[in-house]
C-alpha cells in the first residue's frame, strides 16, 4: 500500500493470494496478477465474480478476438483484476494494452518459477521485470510457499525488486506431524493408517492407473473412496472433487494434479505412497492437511527400493539433447509446421497420440517436451476445461436486423440475452449450451451448430468448450539442427533435479533429527526446536526417560477400561499439559494394538 516492492514467502494455506487481492480492491486501478496455473487463475476470477468484483484472466489457447476484447475491458471497464500466464506478457498485443493501463499492482504468484535454482523453472519469468519499463513506479508483490535462500536471491534479482520489504512466516506446522513409514506391504499400510486416524484424507500415487487401482482397494476394504488425475473429463472431475469436499468419499487418491486452489480445511491426513520428486512439492502436498488449525498427520509410505526408482525416474526425465531434437522434428511433422512460422499459435495435442504416431514412449516424448518448454521454445498445459463462451459483436440495432431477416436464429439470441443479459455485449460470456437446450426444447448439437453459424457470420463470438491438452509455440519453428538449446543449462537442472531427489530421499531414510527441523533447515529457517511429535520426536522419547508419555498411557488406559471414549472426550478428561505428545500416544497404542477405533470412531480397549 505504500508502494514499495515485497517478497512474501508464506506456506501453503497461508493466504497469499489474500495479500494482493486486498490491497488490489483498495488501490486506484487495476491489480496484474501473473501465474501459470491456468485452473487456479480461473477459480480465482470465478470466486471473485461470484462476489461482484470484476476480474478476468488472458492465458493461451484463448482466441486472438477474445484476448482483444478481454485486454480492452481491462483498459476502459472497471476491472480490478486482470491474471495472466507469464508467457502472455510477452507478446504485442498484451504490451501496447498494458501501456495505456492504469496497474497499481503487479503480483506474481508462484514466484519461484523465476530461479533456475528452483524446482520449477519457467522461461518466460526472466522476462517478467521488463513489465518495469512501462510503468516504473508501481510496486511488484512476489509470493511463493516454498524457495530456498538461493531462490529468494533469485526472485529479487531477476525481478529486479527494489530494497524489497521481505515478510516471512514460518513455514513451520505446529499441528502438523509428519511421519515416515518403513514397510514391503505398502497398501495394507495404507489401509492400517486409514483406519487409525479419522477424517477426510488424501492419498498421493504417481500413476494415474494407481489412482484407480488404489481407490477401488480401498473401497473393498470398506473405506469410501474416489480417484482424480488429470486425464478424467472435467466433468468426471468435478463431481468426484464435490463426493470428496462434501464427504461423501472420506478418501482422494489422487496424482499431484490434484489440491491446488481446493479450500478443504479439515483434512484429517495426507499420505504419500510414492516419493515425490523434491521436498518443495512434497511439503505443499502434505500442507494440505490440517488447514485448520487442528492436529492432523502427513505421512509417506516408503521401502527403500523406492529410493532407487526415484533416482531413476529424474534421470529418464532429462534426455540427451539428440532426443530433444529428435522429438522436435517429430513435433513440428506431427503439426505439420513449416520453418518460420507456430508461434504463438495454439494445438489441442495428445500426447499418447504423438507418441504412438512416431512410436515413441510416452515418458520419454513427456520428458523431451518438458525440457523444450524449460528452454523456452514451447509451452505444454495438461487438459483444464474451458467453458463455451459468447460475445456479441454486433450493436443492438444490427443484432435486432439480423434477428429480423434470419427467423431460425431468434429463439437461441433471446435466450442468450434472457440468460446472461447485457454483458454479452461488452465481453466473452460462459454460456452452457445445455441449459440453452433445455430451455428451448432443442437438441444440444443444435444448439452449437447455431451458435457456430452466427460465428462465421460475425454476429456473435462463439468459443465451444474444451478441456483437452494444449501445446503452444512461444517461437517461431526452428530447423532441428539450430534449435538453440542450451546443453549447460540442461545439464545443470539435471544435477540439481538430482540433488533436489537425494534430499527428498535423505528425509525418508533418517531417523535421526526431527521431520520438521529436517524440513526447515533445507529452506534455510535453522531456529526451529524439534517438533516433539513426528516419528522420529517419538521414538526419542520413548528411548529416552519421559514422565508424560508413561502418564498418559495409564490414564488412557484407566479411562478407556471404564468405557468407549471419544478422542476428544479422553482429551477433555485428561487435560494433558502437551497436548501434541498425548495425541501422538493415542496414535501409538492404537499402532501397538492396545486401545481400537469402533466403526464410530470411538476408542475402546482391544
Amino acid at each position: 500500500m505504500e508502494g514499495k516492492d515485497v517478497l512474501a514467502l508464506l506456506p501453503t494455506g497461508g493466504g497469499k493470494s489474500v495479500c494482493y487481492q486486498v490491497p488490489g480492491l483498495m488501490m486506484d486501478g487495476i491489480t496484474i496478477v501473473v501465474t501459470p496455473l491456468i485452473a487456479l487463475m480461473q477459480d480465482q476470477v470465478h470466486q471473485l465474480r461470484t462476489r461482484g468484483i470484476l476480474a478476468t484472466a488472458v492465458y493461451s489457447g484463448m482466441s486472438r478476438r477474445e484476448i482483444d476484447i478481454t485486454l480492452d475491458n481491462c483498459i476502459y471497464g472497471k476491472f480490478k483484476f486482470l491474471y495472466v500466464s507469464p508467457e502472455r506478457l510477452e507478446t504485442e498485443i498484451f504490451i501496447e494494452r498494458f501501456k495505456r493501463m492504469k496497474v497499481s499492482l503487479v503480483a506474481i504468484d508462484e514466484a519461484h518459477c523465476v530461479s533456475q535454482w528452483g524446482h520449477d523453472f519457467r522461461p518466460p519469468y526472466l522476462r517478467i521485470a521488463a513489465l518495469r519499463e512501462w510503468h516504473n513506479d508501481v510496486p511488484f508483490l512476489a509470493v511463493t510457499a516454498t524457495a530456498t535462500r538461493e531462490v529468494r536471491e533469485d526472485i529479487v534479482t531477476h525481478l529486479q525488486l527494489r530494497t524489497p520489504a521481505v515478510f516471512q512466516s514460518s513455514y513451520a506446522r505446529n499441528n502438523l506431524s509428519l511421519v515416515v513409514r518403513r514397510t514391503e506391504a505398502k497398501e495394507q499400510k495404507l489401509v492400517d493408517i486409514l483406519r487409525k486416524v479419522p477424517g477426510s484424507a488424501i492419498v498421493y500415487v504417481r500413476s494415474r492407473n494407481n489412482t484407480v487401482a488404489i481407490s477401488k482397494l480401498l473401497q473393498k476394504d470398506g473405506i469410501p473412496a474416489t480417484f482424480y488425475h488429470a486425464g478424467l473429463s472435467h466433468l468426471d472431475r468435478m463431481r468426484r472433487q464435490e463426493d470428496w469436499i462434501s464427504g461423501r468419499s472420506r478418501v482422494m487418491v489422487a496424482t499431484n494434479a490434484f489440491g491446488m486452489g481446493i479450500d478443504k480445511p479439515d483434512v484429517r491426513v495426507v499420505v504419500h505412497l510414492d516419493l515425490p520428486e523434491n521436498l518443495e512439492s512434497y511439503f505443499q502436498e502434505a500442507g494440505r492437511a490440517g488447514r485448520d488449525h487442528k492436529h492432523s498427520y502427513a505421512a509417506l509410505i516408503f521401502h527403500p527400493v523406492d529410493a532407487e526408482g526415484l533416482k531413476t525416474k529424474v534421470q529418464q526425465s532429462y534426455p540427451s539433447v539428440d532426443a530433444i531434437r529428435k522429438t522436435y522434428q517429430a513435433l513440428a511433422n506431427y503439426l505439420q509446421l513449416a520453418e518460420g512460422s507456430g508461434m504463438g499459435e495454439t494445438f489441442d495435442f495428445d500426447t499418447d497420440d504423438f507418441s504412438r504416431r512416431f512410436s515413441m514412449r510416452p515418458a520419454s516424448a513427456f520428458a523431451a517436451l518438458k525440457k523444450l518448454e524449460e528452454q523456452g521454445l514451447l509451452l505444454l498445459s495438461e487438459g483444464f476445461y474451458r467453458a463455451s463462451k459468447v460475445h456479441i459483436q454486433s450493436d443492438k440495432a444490427r443484432l435486432y436486423e439480423f434477428q429480423v431477416a434470419n427467423a431460425r436464429f431468434d429463439p437461441v439470441i433471446k435466450c442468450l440475452l434472457r440468460t446472461y443479459g447485457g454483458e454479452l455485449f461488452n465481453e466473452f460470456i460462459p454460456v452452457n449450451e445445455t441449459s440453452i437446450a433445455h430451455q428451448l426444447k432443442l437438441d444440444e448439437g443444435e444448439v452449437r451448430k447455431q451458435l457456430d453459424q452466427m460465428s462465421k457470420l460475425q454476429v456473435i463470438g462463439y468459443e465451444p468448450s474444451s478441456e483437452k491438452p494444449q501445446l503452444t509455440f512461444t517461437t517461431p519453428r526452428f530447423d532441428p539442427e539450430r534449435l538453440p538449446l542450451d546443453a549447460g543449462q540442461l545439464n545443470t537442472r539435471r544435477d540439481l533435479a538430482m540433488s533436489k531427489a537425494q534430499a527428498m530421499i535423505n528425509y525418508a531414510v533418517q531417523q535421526h533429527q526431527c521431520r520438521m527441523q529436517f524440513i526447515l533447515n533445507y529452506f534455510d529457517e535453522r531456529d526451529f526446536e524439534a517438533c516433539g511429535q513426528c516419528d522420529v520426536c517419538i521414538e526419542r522419547r520413548k528411548t529416552e526417560p519421559d514422565q508424560s508419555f508413561r502418564e498418559y498411557q495409564t490414564a488412557l488406559n484407566q479411562l478407556l477400561t471404564q468405557r468407549p471414549m471419544t478422542v476428544d472426550e479422553l482429551e477433555q478428561a485428561v487435560q494433558p499439559k502437551d497436548p501434541n505428545l498425548f495425541i501422538e500416544v493415542v496414535r501409538e497404542m492404537v499402532d501397538q494394538g492396545l486401545i481400537k477405533y469402533d466403526e464410530y470412531w470411538v476408542l475402546r480397549k482391544s
